[in-house]
């Protein structure tokens, strides 16, 4: 194997644990919370806690997304045998796999015995896995611009990286409740499609080993490329981090955009396993819904090199995001229809990878762009928007997703039978049509605003190391 092909396939293999551990604990836990963990005789405790845990989990995300560049700026500061990123990626991933099962259990009992004792405990352990998942998330991607300044070589690392995140988010629909009722069938002897406390407990084990796994890939297959450009760097304050983000003007305008189209999609596709529990009846059929997710998710990654070249990334984003706005139209039509449903899912979703490449190499590209107007380059303070964004979404998405589920009365046992119209459209309002309206917002805000493009950025570079030579020849 040549050395770009380990590193690619290293930096693949991360990616894939590290989307799995992030599509569970974004969209599968709330689905936990809401159907499994609590699910007594009583739905007004039911509902009453799964609103408590919704708050608690969306003000504890929001709060700690400040610490996001402070993450960045420790990064930074870093300087091991190892590399700055690599000791951060490891301790991250250690200690978040270990919160991820931890917060898939009822604490021994506590939901129901100490309903308080629980809510503290869960605070707790949250918070702990968010700030070390934080430190992964942040340490993993801003080796992006690490390991080349190169557009091409730096394109590749970008795709393989968006490939591996796309499988392993893509994945966790198709294995997860046949993992699930296999591991509450082997631990709590039940049959059939019967799930169990047990049964999910098994299932976060599992996504926890794959993200371990994933960054002990990435750690010992990856190595960070010396340049003259990564040498213009200097240790950085906590005032001297946001000040850098502040300046950064193409970052902030991106980061706006992408928070938007972020948040939009996350809802959808948090509230997608519930129309399939609660709207259509069939949740055993999800896993159709994964296997079309992860197969175009491939074809959509593996396209964006081709596309990107002959149309660019303003095109790819804007693009794309109208092509899901034709997904949301589809939905609204599709009904009980499974076969609509999953045609509607497949448009839906398709874009979505190439969006997500088209922010990540703005935002990658960016560092560069803060160094050539700022004179300091900052990787992971820059890198860490991303992450920032993400968190700030799913936090705020996870509130939606839990008033959605209380609103539409789609909690514990209920059924498609007892779902009244009113509160369908409850549903509707939430999965669909504020969602659209974020994502045109985002298309808006990035087409009129984002001006970092491709060429742009080869400007900055050829700029950066003519300047950066030249200071090196005087001394």
């Amino acid at each position: 194997m040549s050395n770009h092909t380990k590193q690619y396939t290293s930096y693949a293999l991360g990616a894939f644990g590290h989307d799995a551990f992030y599509a569970t604990l974004s969209t599968y836990l709330m689905l936990f919370i809401t159907s499994q963990l609590f699910n007594t005789s009583d739905k007004a405790f039911d509902s009453h806690m799964i609103l408590m845990i919704t708050n608690m989990m969306m003000i504890i995300r929001i709060v700690e997304i400040v610490f996001d560049p402070i993450i960045g700026g420790f990064v930074d500061n870093t300087d091991t045998r190892w590399g700055k990123f690599k000791p951060w990626l490891m301790t991250g991933a250690t200690i978040s796999s270990v919160m991820l099962v931890i917060i898939f259990t009822d604490f021994g009992g506590l939901t129901t015995s100490n309903p308080t004792m629980y809510l503290v405990a869960f605070g707790i352990a949250y918070v702990i896995l968010d700030i070390f998942y934080s430190f992964k998330d942040i340490s993993f991607w801003s080796m992006l611009p690490a390991l080349s300044v190169d557009e091409k070589v730096r394109a590749r690392f970008g795709t393989v990286g968006r490939l591996g995140s796309t499988i392993g988010a893509q994945a966790v629909p198709i294995v997860i409740y046949p993992l699930i009722v296999f591991f509450s069938q082997t631990f709590s002897g039940t049959s059939g499609q019967t799930k169990t406390h047990a049964g999910w407990m098994g299932f976060a084990i599992v996504i926890g080993l794959v993200s371990f796994l994933g960054a002990l890939a990435t750690t010992l297959g990856t190595k960070e490329k010396k340049s003259l450009i990564r040498q213009n760097t200097e240790k950085v304050g906590v005032i001297d981090v946001f000040k850098a983000l502040g300046k950064n003007d193409q970052l902030m305008w991106l980061a706006l955009s992408y928070f938007l189209f972020a948040l939009g999609y996350v809802v959808t596709n948090s509230l997608l396993a519930y129309y399939f529990t609660y709207v259509l009846g069939q949740s055993g059929k999800f896993t159709f819904a994964g296997w079309i997710m992860a197969i175009l998710g491939v074809i959509s990654v593996s396209l964006f090199p081709t596309i990107v070249a002959k149309i660019q990334r303003k095109a790819i984003y804007t693009g794309g995001i109208l092509m899901m706005v034709v997904g949301y139209i589809l939905f609204l039509f599709a009904g009980h229809s499974l076969l609509a449903v999953l045609v509607a899912v497949a448009i839906f979703f398709f874009p979505y990878p190439m969006i997500f490449l088209a922010a990540l190499m703005t935002i990658t590209d960016s560092v560069e762009y803060g160094q050539w107007k700022n004179g300091t380059r900052n990787e992971s303070v820059t890198l860490s928007v991303r992450p920032l964004i993400d968190k700030l979404a799913g936090a705020v998405a996870n509130g939606v997703v839990g008033l959605a589920a209380v609103h539409s009365g789609m909690i514990g046992n209920a059924a498609p039978s007892s779902i009244t119209s009113a509160e369908l459209t409850n549903f509707k309002m939430y999965m669909f049509y504020g969602p659209v309206v974020l994502i045109l917002l985002a298309a808006c805000v990035y087409f009129f605003k984002v001006k970092l493009t491709e060429d742009k950025h080869k400007e900055i570079v050829t700029d950066l190391e003519k300047k950066l030579e030249a200071e090196q020849s005087e001394k």
